[in-house]
């Protein structure tokens, strides 16, 4: 043997335990972002937050979409006298399959939202502001459970159906506001646009909100109802799909005018950029909106089409939120007497 190899040999005997050191040390990491957050774990829990809501969200349309809304036919067991799937004559064992995988994924969004919570609350110096935020998403976790619940016992009645994604897109909502907020501070908001612009941003966010519920009594018309069983709603599906079809040239229009107005006002960069990739995704999305209206509305498209109406909602808040600054981190509130002095003096 050479000294060359008795040099590498060492290196090669350690390498059968590198993948279980590796882990190791990513569970330490992990746990380390928890317990003795910095403000960069906190932002990242946070985007763990928004991901794990948005694919919650998509994964749930996918059951709808695969026919296996009612794959677990009750509630919170999955079948008679079973928490986990078990022969059942009336479903195929690949939709209770899929039904069961979509109810074990609320587990791994109530282990980030507690994980956002704990990270938080151990934050030093803790924020009430933030504290507040991720204390809605365990909250969210356990209303939509019960939620989901409902739409179960509901046999997939196109009501509570729409409610549990209006429910994930207001999580969605909460998680995303988490987010931005950990990466900024503490002082007052500070307009970086004219007050009409940002107004603005405001009718185009609630547009968008509309949007949403417009596609989701769409969505309760059609096909697609998660089973066999599942009631629809009593309205024509060419008149409600026109509808929607409306609202998404509404907003498009708002999106424009933002992107007019952010332009000859030279407003900030960033806040014309989250404007230009807010249009992007909504181009995008009415593509694939009107491909899957040509071609009957094929699963696979609806599911993509699910996914890009949370994108659109994100893009949307993310604009109303880069008109504004709170100032870096660090920046802190006032005191009370300071901001009553402020007032008295402007």
């Amino acid at each position: 043997m050479t000294a060359a190899d008795q040099q590498q040999k060492p290196s090669v005997e350690r390498r059968p335990g590198g993948a279980g050191d590796r882990l190791r040390g990513y569970g330490r990491d992990l746990a380390r972002s928890v317990w003795a957050p910095t403000t960069r774990s906190v932002r990242h829990w946070a985007l763990a937050s928004v991901v794990v809501n948005v694919g919650i969200t998509v994964t749930g349309a996918a059951v709808r979409l695969t026919g296996s809304g009612l794959g677990c036919p009750t509630w919170p067991r999955c079948t008679p006298g079973s928490f986990v799937p078990a022969p059942h004559d009336d479903h195929s064992p690949l939709n209770m399959a899929i039904e069961f995988g979509n109810r074990l994924l609320a587990f791994l969004v109530l282990a980030v939202a507690v994980g956002c919570v704990v990270a938080v609350v151990r934050m030093a110096p803790r924020r009430r502001s933030l504290v507040r935020l991720a204390a809605v998403q365990p909250a969210g976790v356990l209303v939509q459970a019960l939620w989901g619940g409902l739409v179960v016992r509901s046999l997939l009645n196109p009501v509570t159906v729409s409610v549990h994604f209006l429910l994930s897109t207001g999580m969605i909502m909460a998680a995303f506001a988490l987010y931005a907020r950990s990466g900024e501070g503490d002082a007052p908001p500070r307009r970086l646009v004219h007050r009409d612009i940002r107004t603005l941003g405001f009718v185009l966010v609630a547009a968008v909100f509309v949007l949403l519920v417009a596609g989701v009594v769409v969505t309760g018309t059609g096909p697609h109802s998660g089973d066999v069983a599942a009631s629809r709603f009593d309205f024509d599906i060419e008149t409600i799909a026109r509808l929607h079809a409306d609202i998404v040239w509404v907003v498009l229009g708002l999106t424009f005018a933002l992107l007019f107005a952010l332009h000859v006002t030279d407003s900030p960069g960033r806040a014309r950029r989250g404007a230009l990739v807010l249009l992007a995704v909504e181009l995008a999305q009415g593509v694939i909106g009107y491909v899957q209206y040509w071609l009957a509305v094929p699963a696979l498209l609806v599911g993509l089409h699910v996914f890009g109406s949370t994108l659109v909602w994100i893009a949307g808040l993310r604009v109303v939120f880069l008109m504004r600054s709170r100032g870096p981190l660090g920046a802190v509130a006032p005191a009370r007497d300071e901001r009553d002095e402020a007032r008295a003096y402007s």
